[in-house]
């Protein structure tokens, strides 16, 4: 359909990047659920999950980030639902493709790392400020 999709691109237009006061600089600001429920075996370990901080995320994101921790419910491809524990990362980065490219890459390991269908990812525009 042509419509959803000319709309889609309407909203995104009419959503262009904040205008950020004097003290601030634009950011974008990236939240990522990461579910802990395998489709054969057991769920990912608060160690494997630690081990995976370590080895990718902190390297990719030196200057920092915020891990919460959550319960979220996903639908399956298959349709079954499924209730799991869930690791959130919060990211604010530059709008620039390396931090692109190292989010979706922190992404792409996870879903292939321990059997992941998807990876939730928010992404937004902000300004911060130090």
């Amino acid at each position: 359909m042509v419509f959803p999709a000319a709309a889609l691109l309407a909203a995104c237009a009419a959503n262009p990047a904040p205008q950020c006061a004097p003290s601030q600089q634009a950011a974008i600001q990236d939240t990522l659920y990461f579910g802990t429920a395998r489709p054969h075996g057991p769920d990912v370990t608060p160690q494997e999950w630690a081990g995976f901080v370590s080895a990718e995320i902190a390297p990719r994101f030196p200057q920092g980030f915020s891990l919460f921790e959550a319960q979220g419910q996903w639908r399956n491809a298959d349709g079954s639902t499924a209730h799991e524990q869930t690791h959130v990362l919060q990211l604010v980065h530059p709008a620039d493709a390396p931090s692109e490219h190292a989010v979706v890459e922190i992404a792409d390991r996870y879903k292939t790392q321990f059997a992941q269908e998807a990876v939730l990812r928010l992404r937004s525009a902000a300004c911060m400020s130090l």
